[in-house]
C-alpha cells in the first residue's frame, strides 16, 4: 500500500469512527490518542514518509497535513460543543418539541373520481378501464362519426397518424366492451381524455371523464333518467334540482343533456351528456338492436369536481399548489 492509500485508509477510518462522535470524555480521549497520540495512526503515517520517493513527497505531505487538520479540528469542535452544553452529534435532545411531518391528501379529482364510482357500483355498475391512444374506428368511426362527419370538427383531436390517435372521449372503451363481451353489459368507464384546446380557465389539453354504459333486453329511456336522477342526488344532495335538455350526440338517438339548478349562480349548469345507444353503433359491433337497448352518458370529472367544491378555474386542478390542495 503506498502513502496516499495509507491516507485515504486512516481518513476513512477516523470518519467512521467519528460518525456518532463519543459523548464520553473516555472514549473521546482515546479515539484522540488512536489517531494523534505519539504513536498514534497519524505519528505512524509522517514516520513512513521517509520510504516515499522524492518526487512524490510534496502531494504527500499535503494530504498527509490536510488528514491531520480535518481530525484536528473535529477533535476541537467538540471540545467547543462540551463547552457550550449542546448535545452531542447523535445524542437527543428530548426537551425539544417532535417534528410534525405533513400528511399527504387526496387530490379532489381522486375524491370526486372515487365517489363517482362508488355511486354507480352500490346500483350493479362494473368498472373497466381502456386504451388512452386508440384507432379511428373505435374513437370515431364505430360510435357513428363518418370521416367527413361534422362532430368530428367537436373533438378537438391530438393524432398520433392519420389513423391512431389520443382518445377524445372514454366512449372508445363502450365499443371495445361490446366487441369482446355479449350482453347483458352495465360499466362505468372512467379515464382520461384529450382534446387539442386553448387553455384558459375552463378548459384544458387534458381531462377525466366517466363514461356509462347499461344495454339489455328491455332497457329505457326512463331507466337511464332514473339511475341518472339517483346519481345526481347522491352526488350534490337530494334537494338537487335537475333537468333534462334535448341535445345531440352522434352515438345516441335520443339524446339529452342533464343540467342542475345552481342557487349561488342563479342558473342551470350542464354536468353530463345522454341517450339511447343509436343502432348504427350496435351494427358495428354485431348487436342486434331488435333484441337488445341500451343507453349511454358521460360526465367531466373536473366539471363536477368545480361545482362540487366551488372551483372557479380549471387550472388549479393541475398546477401542484399546496396551498390550493390541502383545503381538500
Amino acid at each position: 500500500m503506498n502513502i496516499k492509500e495509507s491516507i485515504e485508509s486512516v481518513q476513512k477510518s477516523f470518519r467512521a469512527d467519528s460518525d456518532p462522535f463519543p459523548n464520553d470524555s473516555q472514549s473521546i480521549e482515546d479515539l484522540r490518542i488512536k489517531y494523534l497520540g505519539r504513536r498514534g495512526l497519524v505519528a505512524d503515517l509522517f514516520s513512513g514518509m521517509k520510504d516515499v520517493p522524492v518526487e512524490g513527497r510534496p502531494l504527500a505531505g499535503k494530504l498527509l497535513n490536510e488528514l491531520k487538520q480535518e481530525i484536528g479540528s473535529a477533535f476541537d469542535a467538540q471540545v467547543d460543543l462540551s463547552k457550550s452544553g449542546a448535545p452531542n452529534k447523535g445524542e437527543s435532545d428530548y426537551s425539544l418539541p417532535g417534528l410534525s411531518f405533513p400528511i399527504g391528501h387526496i387530490h379532489p379529482l381522486q375524491q370526486i373520481m372515487d365517489d363517482i364510482k362508488s355511486i354507480f357500483m352500490d346500483i350493479g355498475f362494473s368498472v373497466a378501464y381502456g386504451p388512452e391512444i386508440d384507432d379511428d374506428f373505435h374513437n370515431f368511426s364505430a360510435l357513428n362519426f363518418p370521416p367527413e362527419h361534422p362532430a368530428r370538427d367537436m373533438q378537438d383531436t391530438f393524432f398520433i397518424d392519420p389513423k391512431t390517435v389520443l382518445r377524445t372521449h372514454t366512449s372508445n372503451v363502450q365499443i371495445h366492451l361490446m366487441e369482446e363481451k355479449d350482453p347483458p353489459l352495465r360499466y362505468i368507464i372512467p379515464g382520461r381524455v384529450y382534446r387539442n384546446e386553448a387553455i384558459s380557465f375552463k378548459s384544458y389539453c387534458l381531462f377525466h371523464q366517466v363514461e356509462g354504459l347499461y344495454v339489455d333486453k328491455f332497457v329505457s329511456f326512463a331507466d337511464q333518467k332514473g339511475i341518472l336522477e339517483y346519481f345526481v342526488k347522491r352526488m350534490f344532495g337530494s334537494d338537487t334540482k335537475m333537468r333534462f335538455r334535448p341535445s345531440y350526440f352522434p352515438f345516441t338517438e335520443p339524446s339529452a343533456e342533464v343540467d342542475i339548478w345552481s342557487e349561488k349562480r342563479g342558473q342551470w349548469l350542464e354536468i353530463l351528456g345522454c341517450g339511447m345507444v343509436d343502432p348504427e353503433v350496435f351494427k358495428s359491433v354485431d348487436i342486434d338492436s331488435n333484441d337488445w337497448h341500451g343507453f349511454a352518458f358521460g360526465m367531466g370529472v373536473e366539471r363536477i369536481c368545480m361545482l362540487k367544491y366551488g372551483i372557479d378555474d380549471i387550472r388549479l386542478l393541475y398546477q401542484g399548489d399546496m396551498r390550493f390542495l390541502e383545503q381538500f
